[in-house]
């Protein structure tokens, strides 16, 4: 299949594009797109054969929900049983925005790989301004996981998109990079108090000053043997083709394990902030200033899939503090490393 690539920026007419776009969807066609968060691969959530062609795609089982995404607020209503107070609250304060809600839906609506068998199903209005004049000129919901390859970083541009869907589906719209660059923060709010499935730039301490109490489990606890209610709960998708091993960022340590894992015959790549840019590693990525979380989600998954780019046999990355977006990153990271760290 060849790939159509359209760019669409507020410096071009981008209605033929999207016109284009749009026709491929309702075709049952798989198009990607970008939001606040990571690149999506949308197909139409009520289309069981568009939505398949997701999962064929990204060559991942289909056992796994996906987030179905939204023109506006005001839409929910026509897709669940039920909207809780909790999920009102969140609605007004955070969409559009990088939290999904999980929602009982209405029974048979969406497409049943989209649920996964489940009768719940995560919604999320992004805010970015191609995902939602994409939603509101096809006016339908779309599911859309992030758009890599199953076991590649998510995509925070149409570049990365390019790399692993080319050929793979009928559309690449190219709206730039994308902001967060983690995907949203997953809230269920079926049960009480609500309860984090993932986290993300929404943030366990934003929603509680919103809506109160909010659960978190750890990282184990969310391992746990149950289906899943959530993407990013049953497949990693952040890790590149090295190894990676996780580093607290102490100076000499870093420079000690460096030094080491080089010694022992390993071509190096750091992922750090600016302040290790002069370390001796083979090759450095940087996340950006010391300490700046939001800089370093947003640089996470270029700088991984960078990795990609070199002879690298070994990726050492720095951690972060696990406070507000940080424990997102360090989710992420976790998962990338498998939960090895440098010894």
């Amino acid at each position: 299949m060849e790939t159509k690539y359209l760019i669409v920026d507020k410096n071009v007419d981008s209605h033929d594009a999207y016109a284009q776009a749009v026709d491929f969807l309702n075709k049952g066609e798989v198009v990607a797109f970008p939001t606040e968060t990571v690149y999506g691969l949308g197909a139409v959530a009520t289309d069981e054969v568009a939505v398949q062609k997701i999962f064929a795609a990204k060559e991942r089982p289909s056992d796994n929900p996906l987030i179905v995404h939204i023109a506006h607020k005001e839409q929910v209503r026509d897709y669940v049983q039920h909207i809780p107070e909790v999920a009102q609250k969140c609605m007004d304060a955070f969409w559009p925005g990088p939290l999904t809600l999980i929602l009982q839906e209405k029974p048979n609506f969406f497409a049943e790989n989209v649920t996964a068998g489940l009768s719940t199903v995560g919604l999320r209005v992004p805010d970015h301004p191609v995902a939602l004049r994409l939603l509101a000129a096809i006016n339908k919901p779309l599911a859309a996981p992030s758009a890599n390859r199953s076991g590649k970083p998510s995509p925070t541009k149409a570049q990365h998109v390019a790399e692993d869907m080319t050929n793979r589906i009928s559309c690449i719209l190219d709206g730039g990079a994308t902001g967060v660059g983690l995907e949203s923060t997953v809230l269920d709010v079926t049960v009480t108090p609500p309860v984090i499935l993932r986290p993300g730039g929404v943030t366990k301490e934003m929603l509680e000053a919103v809506i109160g109490s909010v659960i978190q489990p750890t990282d184990k606890e969310q391992e746990n043997p149950n289906t899943p209610k959530a993407p990013g709960m049953k497949y990693t998708h952040y890790a590149p083709e090295a190894p990676v091993l996780l580093i607290e960022p102490e100076t000499e340590n870093v420079q000690q394990a460096i030094a080491q894992l080089q010694a022992a015959g390993h071509r190096v790549a750091l992922l750090a902030s600016e302040s290790f840019a002069e370390s001796e590693a083979n090759y450095f990525f940087t996340y950006g200033k010391d300490d700046n979380v939001d800089e370093m989600s947003s640089a996470l998954y270029d700088a991984l899939r960078a990795c990609d780019k070199t002879d690298a046999t070994i990726i050492l990355a720095t951690t972060t503090t696990r406070v507000g977006v940080g424990v997102a990153i360090m989710n992420r990271l976790e998962k990338a490393a498998g939960g090895q760290w440098y010894k």
